[in-house]
């Protein structure tokens, strides 16, 4: 069978091409590895996707999305992809199955970054974590660490303090990077702290995590702190692994123009994979819209 579209990807720039792709009636194949959403349905509440006020929690929203995309005909399978074949015909080639199209979207989003240090794969699902919403309620008046400074650590700390009896933040600058709004309501939680200028260096437990050495980056002094747990969000890492033949940035972000073309021609990207400065729910939304109606302009000229 030969599809007008196969979309790489079911995180919110992969379904929202496929709403896009199969209303503007191309015969659309959505294949995700594991469950339509993405990192979106680790998210407790997005606040600022429009349309929703009060928020809207992540997976909810990516309920809505598929069913939208199922409405409007768009198939889904859940596979992983192994590799892209470029052609006049697209192969797209999976664990089980080989797809053939005429134009294909990659939007398979990004994968968490990992510590890399002593003891982080010997406690990982023993202690280690990268999602509060899914682990927070493990920790209920248990101490926890997040390590990271960003808008999820912060928005995961927050989350956390719910059920733990106290949540460290460990930040490697001397200023979290978290917009405003989020700050402030962190400063709310009394039993939330922030220590600046500090990395972990090594996790130490014997069937659980009991402790936690990390470093001062300013005094290059060690300390160790007695945690129940870890969660670390310190970045995202594209899924760019089976992608051979379009142009690739430095830190592994596929390169795109305004129309979301690659630089090969019929395979289009969309969403956190892409090269961009902005990397929100919202905009991988606009980026798969973008991305199916460059679709269809491609197809139509072929």
């Amino acid at each position: 069978m030969l599809y007008d579209a196969v979309i790489v990807g079911g995180g919110p720039a992969g379904l929202s091409a496929a709403i896009y792709s199969s209303r503007a009636r191309l015969k659309t194949l959505l294949i995700e590895k594991n469950g339509c959403g993405g990192q979106m349905t680790v998210t407790d509440l997005l606040e600022n996707y429009p349309g929703f006020n009060g928020g809207i929690n992540g997976f909810d929203l990516a309920v809505k999305l598929e069913t939208q995309a199922r409405d409007f005909g768009a198939e889904i399978v859940y596979d992983e992809v192994t590799g892209i074949k470029s052609g006049e015909v697209k192969e797209i080639v999976t664990v089980n199955s080989i797809y053939k199209a005429k134009a294909v979207i990659i939007a398979a989003g990004t994968r968490v970054k990992e510590m890399n240090i002593p003891g982080e794969a010997k406690f990982m699902g023993k202690g280690v974590s990268f999602c509060a919403t899914c682990d927070a309620p493990f920790y209920r008046k248990k101490e926890a660490l997040v390590v990271g400074g960003g808008d999820s650590a912060i928005q995961e700390a927050i989350y956390l303090a719910k059920f733990a009896k106290k949540v460290t933040i460990l930040h490697r600058r001397n200023e979290l990077r978290a917009t405003k709004i989020l700050q402030e309501r962190m400063s709310s939680y009394p039993n939330i702290s922030v220590m600046h200028d500090t990395v972990p260096k090594e996790i130490i437990g014997d069937d659980r995590i009991e402790k936690v050495i990390v470093t001062n980056l300013k005094t290059n002094q060690d300390k160790q702190l007695k945690i129940d747990g870890i969660f670390v969000f310190i970045g995202l890492i594209p899924n760019t692994l089976f992608v051979t033949d379009a142009a690739i940035d430095e830190n592994g972000h596929i390169v795109t123009d305004e129309d979301m073309r690659t630089s090969v021609d019929g395979i289009f990207a969309c969403g956190d994979i892409r090269k961009k400065r902005l990397r929100q729910v919202v905009t991988a939304a606009s980026d798969g819209a973008q991305a199916a109606v460059s679709v269809g302009h491609y197809i139509d000229n072929l």
